[in-house]
């Protein structure tokens, strides 16, 4: 049963998108209007209590998502022209970001009407989870010939949270599918290991490289299209046959960003130990079963064994992180990122907007249009994943099925693509 507090707390600003809700606001609109069950049935319905679906809330759904991407080309436009304030869309939703590219999002809302019967339901209105699913389809169909980079999670996105991706996952066909479309793909996992041989890597993905090395993929397909970024954005590898492991390291200098070979050690170890000191204090003043681990580029907070620390108790940690970092004067030197794992709490210098922008100029200069980022925590504050849409397009999902249903729906996108150019 879902109490009052929980309901409360779902809408505390750090748990909610403002672009999702306020689509959710629009679409509350039609359906209260077109899709409510009658209360006095006639008689010729015979007694029941609601009509069939009707073409005219579906119209009226799809029209709502016409009018929205035609604010998002406007807002588009303003960007390019340097006057984005001036947007009717920033002026509506103030916290909007950056938009990539166009978004087809009524050929998205008709594609997604067709799996959901979102306009057949009477009782439950168009969702968070509609509107979602909805952006991630746009998003999709607007790359379809672009897609030169996608990058991926780890946890909870390509497998289970702290699980890895075994020979059975049934992602690994697909991301096999888009190497062979010459399309790179990276995973971009928090997981910092600074082992050069890859071995810790390997435990996560050890399914993958196996398939990979069975795979008839090319060289060139394989060790330069297939990476893994640990630790944010700290430590790269690449997939090597040559490799015991399957992973070759990649030296720092050949990789990262000015601004991350600019970072002093003092000033790391400085600002990690402020880390490490409020989330001790945060331990000893709720008293959580709970343990420090610190690593060369992170500090994080673990459960003690057999012990889970709720929801809040996390998030509580991440906002009293992030708030003695945003004020500590070593912050302002250090990219960095706090956030709520599901099971733990991580601080990690570096973050995935750093590890999507390395990647798009190490294989090249690949634009933000042209980059894909997959994952589950783009929640505002405290998820790792939120400031990759500084660098990419996005795709959010809450599961790894759904990773594999949007790489079958962009798949199936694509095959239909190159059919009506003949190219199949």
């Amino acid at each position: 049963m879902t109490t009052r507090y929980r309901v409360e707390y779902a809408l505390k600003s750090h748990r909610r998108d403002n672009f999702i809700e306020w689509i959710k606001g629009l679409l509350a609109v039609p359906f209260v209007l077109h899709s409510q069950p009658r209360v006095n049935p006639s008689p010729a319905e015979n007694g029941v209590a609601w009509k069939a679906p009707s073409a005219d809330t579906r119209s009226r759904y799809a029209e709502v998502f016409h009018d929205i991407e035609e604010l998002v080309d406007d807002h588009i436009a303003h960007a390019e022209q340097g006057t984005v304030d001036q947007s009717k869309l920033k002026l509506l939703v103030p916290s909007v970001g950056t938009f990539w590219t166009k978004l087809p999002l009524e050929r998205a809302f008709l594609a997604n009407e067709e799996r959901r019967a979102i306009s057949a339901r009477r009782f439950v209105a168009p969702s968070f989870n509609d509107v979602r699913l909805t952006l991630n389809s746009a998003q999709l169909m607007a790359l379809v010939d672009d897609l030169k980079l996608i990058t991926f999670d780890g946890d909870v996105t390509l497998y289970n949270d702290g699980g890895a991706l075994s020979p059975d996952n049934p992602v690994i066909p697909r991301l096999i599918a888009l190497l062979r479309a010459d399309i790179h793909v990276g995973i971009l996992t928090a997981a910092g290991y600074e082992e050069k041989n890859g071995v810790k890597y390997r435990e996560r993905i050890y399914g993958l490289l196996d398939a990979v090395a069975a795979s008839d993929l090319t060289e060139e397909q394989k060790k330069r299209r297939l990476i893994l970024l640990g630790g944010e954005s700290n430590y790269l590898l690449r997939y090597s046959s040559e490799a015991e492991t399957g992973l070759e390291w990649v030296d720092e200098e050949e990789w990262q960003l000015d601004i991350m070979k600019a970072l002093k050690d003092e000033d790391i170890h400085q600002f990690l130990d402020i880390a490490e000191t409020v989330l001790r204090e945060c331990i000893d003043m709720m008293r959580l079963p709970a343990t420090i681990l610190r690593k060369g580029k992170a500090v994080g907070m673990n459960p003690t064994p057999g012990k889970t620390l709720s929801r809040e108790q996390l998030e509580e940690v991440v906002l009293a992180v992030q708030r003695t970092l945003m004020f500590a004067e070593v912050s302002q030197r250090i990219p960095f990122c706090a956030f709520n794992g599901g099971a733990d709490v991580w601080v990690d210098i570096g973050d995935k907007r750093l590890g999507v922008v390395s990647l798009q100029t190490w294989l090249g200069g690949i634009h933000g249009r042209c980059t894909l980022h997959v994952g589950d925590q783009f929640l505002s504050l405290g998820h790792n994943d939120f400031k990759a849409r500084l660098a990419a397009t996005t795709v959010w999902i809450a599961s790894p099925s759904e990773t594999v249903e949007a790489l079958d729906e962009y798949l199936e996108l694509r095959r239909r693509a190159s059919s009506c150019l003949g190219l199949t």
